[in-house]
This record gives structure tokens, C-alpha cells and sequence, in this order.
């Protein structure tokens, strides 16, 4: 039994020198080789910075909106609801989202409204949109700030960001980075 004791101490200092220390410096090196070095992306605009790798709240109806987040946008706490979809507290919560959603959007129905726009993500933090949930703001935010629908649907798809190597994963939105151009658009 004694050998096997210090043989368990051994192998767990190993790992802790491992993990804890050898891992940490390899990850913390690949990060700074990265174009951000890994801080992230951020972005600076009026003198205001924002992290664009963390969603934002967008809720005023001349912007397009962000997905809803269980965080509040708070990457100290990145986490989902925890809810499943079948909790009487969660159906009420998606049920509001719809309602409110419809009385800003009230050219739009139930059925058309894109899952991400009434549910959070898993992690509480995705700052993306699908395009179809874009398309979908496009008449409330041409009628509130007086530009052409077809003038707001190009700056969607010029802000519509490709799939990975073109095939992993789907069309998507950067909210912040479509919201900061929406600005800039005379």
C-alpha cells in the first residue's frame, strides 16, 4: 500500500506541474500570437470601447436587436438559463419575448420570428444574429429612422459574415458591428 501512496503523490505533482503550469504558458503563448493578443476584439467608436466578442443590449427600436442573454451580457457569469424547454417559468419568459417583440414589430407574425430572437444562447454572450432575424427588424427601423428598406437590407448583407472555410455553421449578423455601421448610414 505505501508504495502505491507515494506513486499517487507523484504522478499527481506531475500533473499539477503539467496543467497547471506547462498548459497555462502554451495557452497563454498561442494567445499572443493572436491578432488581439488575446484580449479579444475590441472596437472604439465616439470614445466609447465595446468587446465585440461579447454581445451587447440592443433593445431601443431604432437598432437591431441582440439576442436576448440569461447574463444580462456579463462574461464574469457566461452561462444559459438552465431552463428546459418544457419549464412553465421558461415557456412564460419566450412567451413575453414574443409579445414584446410583436408590439415593436407588429408587421411581423409569431410563426416568422427566428428562435435567437426569443431565446438565449447557451453561453449568454453570442453578439451574432441569423440574417433571417436581421431581415425580420428591417420595417420597424426603416420606418422609425426614415431610411429605405432596401438600403438597410444591403447593410445586412454587407455585414452578413460567411460561414467557417464556407461550410461549418451558417450565415451570420454581428449585431454591434451592424448597429455601429446602421449609425453611420446617411
Amino acid at each position: 500500500m505505501k508504495p502505491f501512496i507515494f506513486q499517487s503523490i507523484r504522478i499527481t505533482l506531475v500533473f499539477l506541474v503539467l496543467f497547471s503550469g506547462i498548459y497555462t504558458i502554451l495557452v497563454l503563448g498561442f494567445a499572443q500570437l493572436s491578432r488581439h493578443k488575446g484580449n479579444g476584439e475590441t472596437i472604439m467608436n465616439n470614445g466609447k470601447k465595446y468587446y465585440s466578442n461579447i454581445g451587447q443590449t440592443f433593445t431601443n427600436d431604432a437598432y437591431f436587436w441582440s439576442r436576448p442573454s440569461a447574463v444580462a451580457y456579463n462574461a464574469a457569469g457566461s452561462a444559459g438559463s438552465n431552463k428546459g424547454p418544457t419549464n412553465p417559468d421558461y415557456l412564460k419568459q419566450v412567451k413575453a419575448r414574443i409579445d414584446t417583440f410583436l408590439a415593436h414589430n407588429p408587421t411581423a407574425k409569431a410563426s416568422e420570428i427566428p428562435s435567437e430572437l426569443v431565446t438565449a444562447s447557451g453561453s449568454g454572450l453570442d453578439p451574432h444574429i441569423s440574417v433571417d432575424a436581421a431581415n425580420i427588424q428591417v420595417k420597424r427601423i426603416a420606418k422609425i429612422r426614415g431610411i429605405a428598406a432596401g438600403n438597410l437590407q444591403q447593410l445586412i448583407m454587407n455585414n452578413t459574415e460567411k460561414p467557417l472555410f464556407g461550410f461549418l455553421g451558417t450565415e451570420t449578423v454581428h449585431v454591434l458591428k451592424l448597429n455601429l455601421a446602421l449609425d453611420h448610414l446617411k
